[in-house]
């Protein structure tokens, strides 16, 4: 009963997050947002008290149930391993401490020191985003836009085609690799790298120590047919000792399943012969209480055309001297002490303006360009799907007030020099009215017209460097801002 509970409450949870990551329409965020705040990194650094010490006292009460559950990565090594169709197939193996608690003292350090990249490489709720983001997004778009081709033959708009391209090369290496890493891992040893390498499962590990509820062996009954251990993906089960490795048990139920003599419970206690008729039942709707509660608890692209005439070459990003990062962030150092690169405001971007930063010392980190889209001041996505408060929320007003860069003129790249043809895309487009069109020579009005910037009333919002003509490089582009202003 117990795994059958877990199971599908780790389903549940695992295809809704999953869900969450693979959205593009922007309408599953309002219901399931909150699945990313209850991850255990990205409420410690939105220093959500409440959500950490609730997932502290779960620990506390189940165990780690939060690896088995509520972490897309643990989940995900679950779904792995089940691939291989060999029956009991793992065997006890004692903790790899000279591997485990160094790799959660790198962790630890690089959060301090602000490597942000081997921060977030370590982090696993972080590494499941990037594999959603950068590989799973991707082919579910290829399926959107196969409906949408099939649909319009029918003449039918139930689909539209959704622009898939690579965001950053960098980060689908990285995300490819830890794709591998964790397939091998899974296929061969079950939960190896959940403990050994993750972080989140070694902190939570020092209270699973302390769990009220633990597996537990009834001696008299055990057979030491080795069962237990042969289905314990954790290896945490030595049989010959009748002992449990509490710090990397994920009280998942596979080694209660799989014993044919009962000998184990998921008791508070070692069963003796007066109790050792606990009613496993009530334990069962204990645990899926617990979870349901923890839970609650946290609450069109448009598509460029070219009439089939000329093909259109695609803009290049421009060198910023300061990176560009969303409305909320604050500043540039505010978004990467708190970040945690799970690529969620990514994934979320109807506008295809964030990308994953290709900096090494901010790799994986969001930052925006304009190549694609721009940042609509309508549009308040990432501040309300960020976990870890790297991205404040703010609401429409808010963002129109905010100014996360400036506009610059190219006088070499525009085409009214170039080309000598009238234009004036960026004026018209601007929502905050900041660029109007002037006579290059102020004293003859009947010279070409060119941009004029008022900087003070710039928001940096792209939309000015998104439908400049200019090819590969806009005549106009926007600059960052270290820190970002109220106007």
């Amino acid at each position: 009963m117990l795994r059958k509970i877990r199971t599908i409450l780790a389903a549940v949870f695992f295809v809704l997050i999953t869900l969450l990551f693979l959205d593009f329409t922007g309408t599953l965020h309002q219901w399931l947002s909150w699945m990313a705040k209850i991850q255990f990194l990205p409420a410690v650094m939105a220093l959500n008290v409440v959500v950490v010490v609730a997932l502290i006292a779960l620990t506390l009460v189940f165990g780690r149930i939060y690896c088995s559950v509520i972490c897309p990565l643990g989940v995900f090594q679950d779904l792995l391993a089940r691939l291989r169709r060999k029956k009991n197939k793992y065997s006890y193996s004692k903790e790899v401490k000279w591997l485990r608690y160094p790799v959660l003292a790198v962790f630890v350090l690089a959060g301090v020191a602000g490597i942000g990249s081997l921060f977030q490489l370590l982090a696993p709720y972080s590494a499941y985003g990037r594999i959603a983001t950068m590989i799973f997004q991707p082919i579910w778009k290829l399926g959107n836009n196969l409906l949408a081709m099939m649909a319009e033959r029918m003449d039918s708009y139930a689909f539209y085609t959704i622009d898939t391209w690579m965001r950053s090369l960098p980060v689908l290496i990285i995300a490819a690799v830890t794709l591998v890493v964790l397939v091998v891992l899974a296929w061969r040893g079950g939960r190896t790298y959940c403990n050994t390498i993750c972080p989140v499962g070694t902190i939570l590990s020092f209270f699973a120590r302390f769990s009220w509820l633990k597996i537990r062996f009834d001696e008299e009954k055990c057979k030491n047919c080795s069962l237990c251990s042969k289905n314990c993906k954790a290896a945490c089960i030595d049989f010959k000792t009748h002992t449990v490795d509490y710090s990397r048990c994920v009280a998942c139920g596979n080694c209660i399943d799989s014993c044919k003599f009962d000998a184990l419970k998921y008791s508070p206690s070692m069963q003796t012969k007066k109790n050792a008729s606990v009613d496993a039942s009530k334990r069962s709707f204990l645990l899926a209480s617990a979870l349901v509660s923890t839970a609650a608890m946290a609450q069109k692209k448009e598509k460029l055309m070219d009439g089939g005439l000329a093909e259109i070459e695609d803009k290049v990003a421009p060198q910023r001297q300061t990176p560009l990062t969303p409305p909320g962030s604050l500043s540039f150092q505010n978004l990467s002490t708190r970040c945690t690169g799970c690529q969620l405001c990514v994934s979320e971007c109807p506008n295809q303006v964030l990308r994953p930063s290709g900096d090494l010392m901010h790799l994986m980190q969001p930052t925006m360009s304009y190549e694609h889209g721009y940042c609509r001041p309508e549009c308040t996505r990432c501040s309300e799907v960020c976990p870890a408060g790297a991205i404040k929320k703010i609401d429409q007003d808010e963002k129109t007030s905010i100014q996360i860069g400036h506009a610059v003129w190219i006088k070499k790249n525009c085409v009214v020099l170039t080309d000598e043809v009238e234009c004036g895309n960026c004026a018209r487009h601007c929502p905050s009215g900041a660029i109007e069109m002037v006579p290059l020579d102020h004293d003859n009005e009947d010279s070409p017209k060119v941009p004029a910037i008022n900087e003070a009333a710039c928001i940096g919002c792209g939309a000015c460097e998104y439908v400049c003509p200019s090819r590969p490089f806009s005549a106009i582009y926007v600059e960052g801002h270290e820190v970002h202003r109220k106007i």
